[in-house]
């Protein structure tokens, strides 16, 4: 008998200092964890969340929404804020809190599997009074949350196969440590494809045109968050940033991007004019511009064409920039090389750029035959192959593409829980 599984958001918490705590004063302890609890169940209840089972200073919950799941761990880090006033530091039951959004084995009222085991590892790992959550959480919470998520990078978790993205909750009930945490030492610096798009500017302030300026924005950043392996900061998140004169490089240490997106519209009779500049964060030098001039006609038909024209050519030019860090890396990874591929490709379907572009996808297997995006950039070399006969036989291209596309939808996460 097959046992049932279901996807839920599964947030879990402990105490820190749990075991210092009972040292100093076990009564205490315990009759403190007990009524912080008891006055956590409402707001769990509220956001319709199930608690699954206790430990002694640990909790373990189920929701049906990882929204919810994110909103409720918010939610107990400020009750326990409040009900922390007036305690001395030394005798605060303060939580850490790990959430994630995965498959679960359900024996009875308990759920068991990875995706529990990924909310408690990122609960581990979680600074006092903060929350963690998984990358798979992330992209389904952001733009749908208030709140400020910093980019951790990928984490090895233990007993967990493969690394994981980790996002933190700036909630404000972080205790932040005296030396750098697991995340500073262990980071890589901004991930890949990171970027922030800035509200773009007014030019001559003319209020009714406010909201054709921040559409651009928004639908700007819902276009760059397709594109596959992107981290693209939330809406909510850049439109802080409105009206402030920081620089990029500032913005994008505090965002943990590698690149800004700032852009400019402005409006002239009966034409509109669009300034944009992507900039490397790091450097703070600019790596592409473009300016859109069109005649005014239909604001919301004009919106959709600057958009898909932007992220269009933002797509080539951010993996080409991603290509230009990966020449310069002295131990290039898989995914560097499956950048080099990328812009190999995107400069045209012409035998010699196919071929180096072929090149570097084996190079990206072979460092990592996991790898879903090299698998399938080598897909699209030999479909380009075929169709164009760059090859003797095109049904064999054919056929390898076939071949390996049919792999990477079986390997694919996604398409697995779809199925």
């Amino acid at each position: 008998m097959t046992a049932a599984r279901r996807l839920a958001a599964i947030l879990a918490a402990d105490v820190a200092g749990y075991s210092r705590l009972m040292g100093e004063d076990e009564a205490g302890t315990a009759r403190a964890v007990r009524e912080h609890r008891d006055a956590a169940r409402p707001i769990v209840a509220n956001h319709g969340g199930r608690i699954v089972k206790t430990t002694g200073d640990g909790l373990l919950l189920e929701f049906p929404s990882v929204v919810a799941a994110v909103e409720c761990a918010i939610a107990l880090q400020k009750l326990m804020v409040e009900r922390n006033n007036g305690t001395p530091e030394a005798k605060r039951i303060v939580y850490r809190i790990g959430v994630n959004l995965g498959d679960v084995l359900i024996e009875g009222d308990d759920i068991l599997g990875d995706g529990v085991n990924i909310a408690a590892r990122l609960e581990g790992l979680c600074q006092p009074g903060g929350v963690l959550i998984s990358g798979t959480a992330y992209d389904h919470v952001r733009g749908k949350i208030d709140v400020h998520f910093v980019d951790l990078g990928d984490q090895d978790l233990k007993n967990v196969v493969r690394p994981v993205r980790v996002y933190a909750l700036n909630t404000g009930s972080e205790i932040l440590p005296a030396e750098p945490s697991a995340f500073e030492t262990g980071r890589r610096g901004p991930p890949r494809l990171s970027i922030v798009v800035l509200p773009f500017a007014n030019i001559g302030g003319d209020p009714e045109q406010d909201h054709f300026v921040d559409g651009v924005t928004e639908s700007l950043t819902t276009d760059l968050s397709r594109i596959r392996g992107a981290v693209v900061i939330a809406r909510n998140t850049a439109f802080t940033y409105k009206g402030k004169a920081l620089d990029a490089k500032t913005i994008g240490r505090e965002l943990n991007v590698r690149y800004v997106l700032e852009g400019s519209v402005q409006r002239g009779g009966n034409r509109m004019r669009v300034n944009v500049q992507l900039i490397d964060a790091e450097t703070g030098s600019h790596l592409w511009a473009e300016r859109f001039d069109k005649p005014l006609v239909d604001l919301f038909d004009m919106q959709d064409e600057i958009v898909a024209r932007l992220a269009g050519a933002l797509n080539a030019q951010l993996v080409a920039a991603e290509a230009r860090r990966a020449e310069q890396a002295p131990n290039p990874d898989s995914m560097d090389l499956y950048f080099q591929g990328m812009a190999w490709l995107n400069k045209g379907a012409a035998p010699k750029n196919v071929a180096q572009a072929r090149t570097f996808y084996e190079r990206a297997l072979a460092a990592d035959p996991d790898n879903v995006d090299a698998l399938i950039g080598s897909a699209i070399a030999d479909a380009i192959e075929g169709s164009f006969s760059f090859v003797t036989d095109p049904a064999v291209a054919f056929a390898a593409a076939e071949a390996k596309l049919a792999k990477a939808l079986y390997w694919s996460p996604t398409m697995r829980s779809a199925i």
